[in-house]
């Protein structure tokens, strides 16, 4: 088997810069020869977004890993793109604080990589996403031409938002290179609360009553299938298609145990008479199956991401499962994001469920699905991939346009 690199792009080389100006060199070297250049992180999300068909070279950020600037006190922090997500952790944990944003395979993913994706994990629900603690960011267009904007302030907004522009643009607008964070501090304690339900409906009125409940969840996540049946710290469910509502809930110890004792005692007004209470070590563990879930899995694996209205979470769960039923599905409930596994599914039998159920059903719920991996992404078709083009799809190619003119950044691997 060849690499994930060579398998999902067609790379001649790989260039690696020693920092941001030879970056920027690199870049307007091949603005001037036409060569297209693919912007590498820690690898770990290629499979996301439609495969490369033209050559060209790797442009690495594995170099670019200096921590520029961290003014603890201000609960701000600026690093370069290449630094990984796990550096970035234990550099912030050393002074009590953190990035509220999880993200997978955090010894290899950069943030610069995380950044381009706008991944996010389960705690979205409470702390947001990376668009949301970005609030200053370097980098490099098309055409080999460095900007910036925003920086250490907080409250530094005027003239065109860059941060968020480029948060989740798959390296098609520039290449990220520099990035200054907000952080907060640190929770004292963590727990997670779950229920076994018959079905994802009987998740409703639990979902329901979070909009009225004293306690503060930090992420709310309806799992589903295969991935509910081994979860560190909860035993054993005891249906063959298990449906498992994990609440987590985190603050100092007083208030942690607080919240737990009282959303008990909202679910035992609605009716649930049995609950598991996850904590200790094995909070983390269960924070790390969530947070990986669909990423790095069996290579036979094919991963869907629906972004719906969270009033149809259930009902997606279980278009889902209708038409795959051994998937397994994690769902930020409380956030409409919806994650459904597939094991041994070719490209061929995708198609039809996805074009004709799938996607319909997704934009019935107020949003749409796209393939985070597949085992064959040489084999997806743009619709496949992203779903019908979208209305805002001139405006997201007139964008694209002003930063990368001759499309010699990433080119094909976007939805436009």
């Amino acid at each position: 088997m060849p690499s994930v690199v060579a398998y999902t792009l067609p790379l001649a080389d790989t260039l690696v810069p020693a920092d941001q100006g030879e970056l920027a060199e690199c870049v307007r070297r091949a603005a001037a020869t036409g060569t297209l250049l693919y912007p590498l992180g820690g690898r770990t999300a290629l499979n996301y977004g439609t495969v490369a068909k033209s050559a060209g070279r790797g442009l690495s950020t594995e170099r670019l890993t200096r921590i520029v600037d961290y003014p603890a006190r201000d609960m701000t922090i600026t690093v370069e793109a290449g630094l990984t997500a796990s550096e970035l952790a234990r550099t912030l944990s050393a002074e009590g604080q953190f990035l509220p944003v999880e993200i997978a395979e955090p010894d290899r993913a950069t943030v610069g990589g995380a950044t381009a994706v706008n991944f996010s994990g389960p705690r979205r629900f409470g702390y947001g996403t990376l668009r949301d603690y970005l609030i200053g960011v370097s980098a490099v267009d098309g055409t080999g031409t460095p900007f910036k904007a925003g920086g250490r302030v907080v409250k530094n907004v005027a003239g065109y938002d860059f941060c968020k522009l480029l948060t989740g643009s798959l390296g098609t607008l520039a290449v990220i290179t520099q990035l200054t964070f907000k952080v907060r501090p640190l929770p004292a304690a963590a727990a997670w609360l779950s229920t076994d339900l018959t079905t994802p409906a009987a998740a409703e009125p639990l979902l329901e009553a979070l909009i009225r409940t004293r306690t503060t969840p930090t992420a709310v996540e309806l799992v589903a299938g295969p991935a509910a049946a081994d979860l560190p710290g909860l035993d054993k469910p005891a249906s063959s298609k298990p449906v498992r509502l994990l609440i987590r809930l985190e603050g100092t110890q007083i208030e942690t145990r607080w919240m737990v004792d009282q959303l008990r005692g909202e679910w035992r007004g609605l009716g649930v008479g049995a609950s598991q209470l996850v904590e200790g070590a094995d909070v983390d563990a269960l924070d790390r199956r969530l947070i990986e879930f669909g990423c790095g899995d069996a290579p036979q694996r094919t991963v869907l991401k629906f972004n719906v209205r969270p009033s149809r979470v259930t009902h997606v769960v279980d278009v889902v499962r209708r038409e795959f039923p051994q998937a397994s599905v994690v769902a930020r409930a409380a956030n409409g994001i919806v994650l459904a596994a597939l094991d041994d599914v070719a490209s061929h039998e995708l198609a039809k469920p996805l074009i004709r159920e799938l996607q319909p059903a997704a934009a019935a719920a107020g949003g749409r699905v796209v393939v985070w991996s597949s085992p064959a992404p040489e084999e997806l078709t743009r619709q496949m991939a992203w779903g019908s083009a979208r209305e805002d799809h001139g405006v997201l190619a007139a964008v694209k346009r002003q930063f990368d003119p001759h499309d010699l950044l990433n080119r094909g691997r976007f939805a436009c």
